[in-house]
């Protein structure tokens, strides 16, 4: 009897082990790659005519974004509203413009922010040819939406922002507003995520900006797994680089204000500011692996005292 009781114990944990990790897979997923994929294709279509600020495909690419956070069940930052509308005027001429912004509360730091940012415009229409911007940058999007996926299911220690900003391709302009407008006070945003070019690499390296004017970010960095074939390299942001990134998206308006950043980006390919740079081009197993190892990233600097 004693030893037909343990075989049965031995089966009703085994059985239980393999149902909970069953479970796991089933409700908490990192997040959908194929949505992944989806979306960076969709943004990435001649449908929205190259997503360029103030045309109508970057009118239909905001409301994209919109529809998507709402889908996802990401809060408005704003009441009822995840709109943040502002205009500028460059080269003599007017632009109407909105960043799209959205929030997930934290558990144990409500009223502290990480903000998670990609730039929904591109290059629009030029000389009659689309310039699409698959990887510039439908693919920071795309991942903003696998953020909110996987929040859906894992409850971040602090705030997120995710924000989708308008005019980075004409001088920074809805990062350069965020901050220099805070609905929330610039003391209350803790760190930058920055995310410009992730979804192709011919050496499959994504770069983590920003550990050479933060040092702590260089353990954080380091001690990252990392799948089979993928380099997390860290550079572009001081020393004998050709070219340095500090200043080249939108992390660096919160880097002038003192807001500690990491841009995650990768070298430019033959197809930058191309009407090439299509889907067809994008590397989707590089591009999958890097959200996840951006998101990694964020699990570490969620757990820290920032």
């Amino acid at each position: 009897m004693n030893k037909l009781f343990c075989l049965i114990v031995i089966c009703f944990l085994s059985f239980s082990n393999v149902f909970a990790q069953a479970k796991s897979e089933i409700y908490e997923p990192s997040f959908f790659e194929e949505t992944l994929l989806k979306n960076i294709e969709n943004l990435s279509a001649d449908a929205f005519e190259g997503r360029r600020t103030g045309t109508r495909g970057g009118i239909k690419a905001r409301k994209y974004v919109i529809n998507e956070f709402y889908k996802l069940g990401v809060q408005p930052l704003f009441k009822r509203n995840y709109e943040q509308p502002f205009t500028f005027t460059l080269d003599g001429k007017y632009y109407e413009a909105s960043n799209v912004l959205g929030v997930i509360k934290g558990e144990k730091y409500p009223d502290k922010y990480i903000v998670i940012s990609a730039h929904y415009d591109h290059e629009g229409i030029k000389h009659g040819e689309i310039y699409n911007g698959a990887d510039d940058n439908a693919s920071g999007v795309g991942a903003l939406f696998s953020f909110a996926e996987y929040y859906q299911y894992h409850s971040p220690k602090y705030s997120i922002i995710l924000a989708a900003f308008d005019a980075e391709e004409l001088g920074l302009q809805g990062s350069k507003y965020f901050v220099n407008n805070p609905k929330i006070p610039l003391k209350d945003i803790v760190f930058n995520i920055n995310m410009d070019m992730i979804s192709r690499s011919k050496n499959n390296e994504l770069f983590a900006v920003g550990a050479a004017h933060y040092p702590f970010l260089k353990s954080v960095i380091k001690g990252m797994e990392t799948p089979n074939n993928f380099k997390l390299s860290m550079g572009h942001d001081q020393g004998n680089w050709k070219e340095d990134w500090t200043h080249s998206s939108d992390h660096a308006p919160f880097h002038k204000q003192g807001i500690p950043f990491i841009y995650f980006g990768v070298e430019d390919h033959s197809d930058y500011h191309e009407p090439t740079d299509d889907y067809e081009n994008i590397q989707p197993v590089f591009y999958s692996n890097a959200v996840k190892v951006i998101i990694s990233v964020f699990e570490k600097l969620d757990s820290l005292s920032l």
